[in-house]
């Protein structure tokens, strides 16, 4: 793995690095047994992203929670044979006390809006995993269980809670911290798991939370069992969830094997992708390579390259180019998209994963592809696409033209060059399988899932689309000759860098969720709005503020003032 930095990196805002393994693990144990895997909590308490705060009591940062994710993704590859995933705690009476508010008191506001919008990711990838991949997770409250815990055990498919006459679980945030549960708790609540919205104002507003037979009729958990009968029938429950997995018990997982990246002061490389940073523009310009190679022509040949076969290995690469971007990258406030490459090797690699849907490890790379491209989905970037001479924008790669907010394809060639003009295609991926975090293809989202355009797309699958092509269908947004493609992008990007960027986001968040909303869109655009509102309050994050002044024995002081 090699990795360069000369970028000054400051004491209050290091560089984050989402990439670790479980031989790395701080917080986390991670074990298998047969079809079921244990994910404990024993979070080392000195052990925090940054200084200045201890992680007591399983509360947990943003560090925790990268080597959840990285734990979820190696059941998902790794694991085959895992049917079931038990989370639970290895400390004494303590689940979970969610997120350390010592870390959100000092943090950045950037930082806790990312921090929200990672866990989100995280948990959202957990219901994924129970609603597509066959694996069931199921959350054994052992015991005290609050805020950011108890919205992980929300993002479980079970929850069982230790009966002990003092464990309960809660979402103390609103009456303790004057901000809100910031991992999808409140939609979870009354969406999933269809908690009247009384008994929900209820539980929110009280921070000692809810235990035994009330936990139970009110619909917070699935099950109560007495601490004499918990661990063995949480073994017992997860055997029966692993039992009703279609996951293979034969297979062979593939190994996820370090990313090779290398950091320099306006440059990022990775394996597929390069990041080109401006930043007198506050532009990232991604450029991603097609496969040199024609993919194989089997599943036998996907397992043999393993982590190296493109799809997974280019939106691995996309996935952390993201984070990189989001979290070290705060002030880079355009990202613009362009591809290299062969378009037959990337329409290739479509028409594999699609003839092999049902395979398992087919469909965890299909599922974690449309993971990636959520997250430039819910990103807080001006998204801008440019479709080149020598572009490759197929299939896949095409799904980030029809994410764009904006997107220019050159009409012909640039002059004096032999590049032939650029072309896109259209795919059966991108007809579902990539789906928005509104349930809709990008392709019915663009048209607001008017049946007649999709059909009329979908006799176009496997056409090469000049830009004159793709303007008319509707699949680009401007398609500039050579004379005003300069002019036109450069307008584009300065005019993006003048505007304000609070107001962009707001306006980017409003417009890329046209058409149904769904639990996702919920929390990624109605939570996340409020939130970032709030986080910028004095009544959270003022001198006298909730967040300041907690664990002091100082009472909050609040603006009552409604707005």
């Amino acid at each position: 793995m090699s990795t360069e930095i000369h970028h000054k990196i400051t004491a209050e805002e290091p560089r984050i690095d989402f990439r670790t393994n479980p031989d790395e693990y701080k917080h986390w144990n991670l074990t298998f047994d047969g079809r079921v895997a244990r994910l404990a909590l024993d979070v080392e308490e000195d052990a925090t992203l940054v200084p200045g705060y201890e992680l007591k009591l399983n509360s947990y940062d943003l560090g925790v929670d990268i080597e959840l994710y990285d734990a979820l993704q190696r059941i998902r590859f790794e694991h085959p044979e895992v049917g079931a995933v038990v989370i639970t705690s290895d400390k004494e009476r303590v689940f979970c006390a969610g997120a350390n508010i010592r870390m959100l008191s000092q943090s950045t506001h950037s930082h806790k809006v990312n921090f929200c919008k990672f866990t989100n990711e995280t948990r959202n990838g957990i219901e994924d995993a129970n609603n597509y991949s066959g694996v069931r997770f199921l959350a054994a409250v052992n015991g005290a269980c609050a805020g950011g815990g108890y919205e992980l055990a929300l993002a479980c498919d079970h929850i069982m809670l230790i009966d002990d006459g003092s464990s309960t679980v809660s979402l103390p945030e609103l009456p303790l911290l004057a901000v809100l549960p910031g991992t999808g708790g409140l939609t979870r609540l009354v969406d999933k798991r269809k908690v009247r919205h009384d008994r929900a104002d209820y539980f929110c507003t009280t921070s000692e939370g809810v235990r035994g037979k009330r936990a139970i009729d009110w619909g917070f958990v699935d099950e109560i069992i007495p601490r004499s009968k918990f661990d063995d029938t949480v073994a017992e429950r997860a055997k029966e969830f692993a039992l009703e997995s279609d996951r293979p018990l034969d297979a062979v997982g593939i190994k996820l094997t370090p990313l090779t990246k290398k950091i320099e002061e306006t440059r990022i490389s990775y394996e597929t992708l390069t990041i080109e940073i401006d930043r007198d523009l506050a532009t990232a310009t991604l450029t991603i390579f097609a496969p040199i190679q024609i993919p194989p022509e089997d599943v036998t040949g996907i397992e043999n390259q393993g982590a190296a076969f493109w799809p997974l290995s280019m939106c691995r690469d996309l996935e952390d180019a993201i984070m990189e971007l989001r979290v070290n990258e705060k002030e880079i406030g355009t990202w613009i998209f362009k591809t290299e490459g062969a378009a037959a090797h990337v329409e290739a690699a479509d028409k594999l994963l699609i003839a092999h849907a049902d395979h398992w490890l087919v469909r965890e790379i299909i599922l974690f592809m449309k993971r990636t491209f959520k997250k430039i989905d819910v990103s807080s970037r001006s998204i801008i696409t440019l479709v080149e001479p020598g572009s490759c924008f197929a299939g896949t790669l095409l799904e980030l033209v029809l994410a764009a907010d904006r997107s220019y394809m050159l009409d012909g060639s640039f002059e004096g060059s032999n590049v032939p003009a650029a072309e896109i295609t259209l795919t059966e991926m991108n007809f579902g399988p990539l789906e928005m975090p509104n349930g809709l293809s990008r392709l019915a989202h663009r048209f607001l899932n008017d049946p007649s355009d999709i059909e009329m797309l979908k006799a176009e699958v496997g056409q090469r689309l000049d830009a004159l092509k793709a303007e008319d269908l509707g699949l680009v947004t401007f398609a500039p000759d050579d004379i005003d493609w300069d002019d036109e992008v450069r307008i584009a990007v300065e005019e993006r860098a003048s505007f304000s960027p609070d107001a962009l986001t707001g306006m980017e968040a409003s417009l890329r969720f046209a058409g149904p909303e769904t639990m996702e869109t919920k929390i990624f655009g109605r939570l996340s709005a409020w939130q970032n509102w709030i986080f910028q309050r004095p009544n959270a994050v003022g001198e006298d503020g909730a967040l300041k002044v907690f664990g002091s024995g100082q009472r909050a002081e609040y603006d009552k003032k409604r707005v």
